[in-house]
């Protein structure tokens, strides 16, 4: 049974129904080639259900079966307005915190689906594809340029900037609610950066954003 629910970093939780997660790719250009992707000109689009979100300080608990899980380090940013065509301006008011996420991928099924030329969702929002961690309120961080990492086993594994992105936080959240509404509760992923990789049992991971914000897991 589903049991997310949005908190912030100190353990309160966050009044606001879990929605839609909305996904961006290839949002790093350096990660979009080391996948031998092209880089998109416009955003790339896609949607986790909201059944795909698991808290990120609980263990890892892999899909059996269906071929290789990767790990994609991502931003995540909670909506606390609706939006509908929205500007900057709007968009900027409507962002309530950030935190952090792992969009993890079947990668070999992504692989086949993208040689045939169909969705992603099977590679994408399957049960648990989304750990979300708490939420660190905008006001307690400084945006111009965020910074967070993936640490594996004790290794730095992905390192992000949010100013290496193709399509900066603000203009990509305008962007979307030009497409369709988003909702308080909603939480937008704003890509990965290069170093991403296959998940092996018995790993820890230990994630950070900034200094304000610090996640560890284990793969089970």
């Amino acid at each position: 049974m589903q049991d997310y629910q949005h908190h912030w970093k100190d353990g309160t939780p966050v009044h606001l129904p879990l929605g839609k997660i909305v996904c961006i790719g290839r949002n790093y250009a350096e990660h979009a080639r080391e996948l031998d992707n092209p880089v998109p000109d416009e955003p790339l689009l896609f949607i986790k259900p909201s059944t795909a979100a698991v808290h990120l300080t609980r263990p890892l608990i892999l899909p059996r079966n269906l071929g290789s899980v990767h790990f994609e380090t991502e931003l995540a940013v909670l909506i606390g307005r609706p939006l509908t065509n929205a500007s900057a301006s709007e968009a900027e008011t409507a962002i309530l915190g950030y935190g952090l996420a792992l969009d993890l991928t079947l990668r070999d099924v992504q692989t086949t689906l993208k040689e045939k030329g169909h969705p992603w969702e099977r590679a994408k929002a399957f049960d648990g594809a989304c750990p979300l961690s708490p939420f660190v309120a905008k006001e307690k961080l400084r945006t111009d340029n965020i910074h967070f990492t993936l640490d594996i086993d004790g290794e730095r594994r992905q390192t992000g900037e949010t100013r290496d992105m193709l399509n900066p936080v603000v203009p990509l959240i305008a962007h979307i609610s030009s497409l369709f509404s988003l909702l308080p509760g909603d939480v937008v992923l704003t890509g990965t950066p290069k170093g991403v990789g296959p998940l092996q049992i018995d790993q820890t991971l230990s994630l950070e954003m900034e200094d304000v914000l610090f996640v560890e897991t284990k793969v089970v």
